[in-house]
């Protein structure tokens, strides 16, 4: 029985390291063939160890730009990307714990109605609605601005519905006992749910930061200026038809950078995104 599970154990790491392998190894040559120079990655004879320069590629992409495609910094559209994925991650947060508090805790005429409403626009995308919110973000003179970038994003029935699937867990006891004691809505609101609601926000932050950094579509309509560009933009404007204009060395260590900021958060908040995401009793 013991050595089954032995083997059983066996079997499963030895196909998660696969599975790992096959994940990071793309992420190994990106990195490898950010370290080499255009003429050794472009020739097909890239090794698959670290080059010498590593230094000189990053130094020149974040600080000094591509001379070809781009004429900025890398660094000053990660700050681009960085401001827009923190105001849509965390508008997305406010306006939906709000919106779900509404629905669920007070009683208006055609509160359901309005829920399902918001829920309908899960079926509408971004790009089923882009000409008109152009339009719009156009004639409010928020093109090349950060509220033009994050604004149209905010609104989300995703995290609506997420917080609202929540709070019909919370038990009506501690309403109760918080009317007791004299709290009011908001207090009950600041003191009550949000605490509770701390391993729901981390995941919704997690995921909508990584939406709002991916960003392609939306900043590429509203950014007609260089410094206001995205780092996603950046690495499409880097690869060029002809192979032979592609700085290939510059492109891999864009890519690079664009992927630490999301890594970083999934890092850094890991425990409250996936005890947010698999915690069903509160």
């Amino acid at each position: 029985m013991v050595e089954d599970r032995r083997l059983g154990d066996a079997i499963a790491y030895v196909i998660l390291t696969i599975g790992v392998l096959i994940v990071a190894f793309p992420v190994w040559l990106t990195f490898v063939a950010s370290t080499w120079d255009a003429a050794t990655v472009i020739n097909g004879q890239m090794p698959l160890y670290p080059g010498p320069y590593f230094f000189e590629n990053y130094n020149r992409i974040l600080f000094i730009g591509s001379s070809r495609t781009t004429r900025e910094p890398v660094i000053g559209m990660m700050l681009n990307s960085f401001v827009m994925a923190m105001a849509i991650a965390l508008g997305k947060i406010f306006i939906s714990v709000l919106s779900a508090y509404a629905v669920v805790y007070y009683r208006f005429p055609f509160r359901m109605a309005a829920f399902w409403i918001i829920f309908v626009t899960l079926m509408l995308p971004v790009e089923v609605r882009i000409f008109p919110t152009f339009k719009i973000v156009s004639d409010l003179n928020m093109l090349d601005t950060y509220q033009g970038l994050a604004i149209p994003l905010i609104a989300s029935a995703t995290g609506t519905l997420l917080f609202r699937q929540f709070f019909m867990t919370v038990p009506d006891e501690l309403l109760e006992a918080s009317k007791i004691d004299g709290a009011g809505p908001f207090k009950f609101f600041k003191d009550t749910l949000l605490p509770l609601s701390m391993t729901t926000i981390a995941a919704l932050f997690v995921i909508q930061f990584i939406y709002g950094w991916n960003q392609y579509l939306w900043p590429l309509l509203v950014t007609t200026k260089d410094s206001m560009q995205t780092i996603v933009i950046a690495i499409k404007k880097m690869i060029v038809t002809a192979d032979a204009l592609t700085e290939w060395q510059l492109a891999m260590a864009t890519a690079m950078l664009a992927m630490l900021p999301p890594v970083l958060v999934v890092i850094a908040m890991q425990r409250l995104f996936v005890k947010g995401l698999v915690e069903t009793e509160k």
